[in-house]
């Protein structure tokens, strides 16, 4: 399906053995986590604790190129393969209808970029093809993707917020917001 950065591939959370799948598909090793694609804050908000300065950085960022990792929600029950096994989750809120939609009528949506591991990433429904064919289901066509920048990740499961990715935010946007609510923080 196509993002607001490139073509990304996803499975339903419920699919029987859709996220070991999704791993295969794209010879992705079982030891990185897979973020899920929301439709709106709520459902970020149904998988993961959104601190103060996630919340902050959600209302004021997204939809768009921002990852938060939260702590993951009490009663959220989500499979070890997709969080490997670690007490947080990626949620990001993407800049276009097709996965927001998607989100919408199954739930969080486990997506990752659709393009073999370590390959570049495909930026329309042919590059999907020449490296996933058959090993995928459905390419939602979308036309060209817009590609860029990946999105900024940012860890908010701890006391300060941190970055562990730059990309289509800056540091210093992310800093002007938490500082423009008054929470604290060590971004420069």
């Amino acid at each position: 399906m196509p993002t607001d950065t490139v073509y990304g591939v996803g499975v339903a959370l419920g699919t029987p053995d859709g996220l070991p799948r999704l791993f295969e598909a794209k010879d992705r090793p079982l030891d990185r986590a897979i973020v899920l694609l929301v439709a709106d804050l709520e459902q970020a908000a149904s998988v993961g604790i959104l601190s103060p300065a996630a919340r902050v950085l959600a209302e004021r960022f997204w939809p768009g190129g921002l990852t938060l990792v939260l702590a993951q929600a009490p009663g959220a029950r989500l499979p070890c393969a997709l969080t490997v096994g670690a007490a947080t989750i990626g949620v990001r809120l993407p800049d276009h209808d097709s996965p927001r939609a998607l989100a919408r009528e199954v739930g969080p949506l486990p997506v990752t970029s659709a393009n073999l591991s370590g390959h570049p990433d495909a930026r329309d429904a042919s590059e999907v093809m020449g490296q996933l064919g058959g090993r995928i289901d459905l390419v939602l066509d979308g036309g060209p993707a817009r590609g860029g920048i990946p999105s900024t990740v940012v860890d908010c499961s701890g006391y300060l917020p941190r970055i562990l990715r730059v990309g289509a935010i800056s540091s210093a946007e992310l800093a002007d917001a938490l500082s423009r609510a008054g929470l604290a923080h060590s971004i420069a």
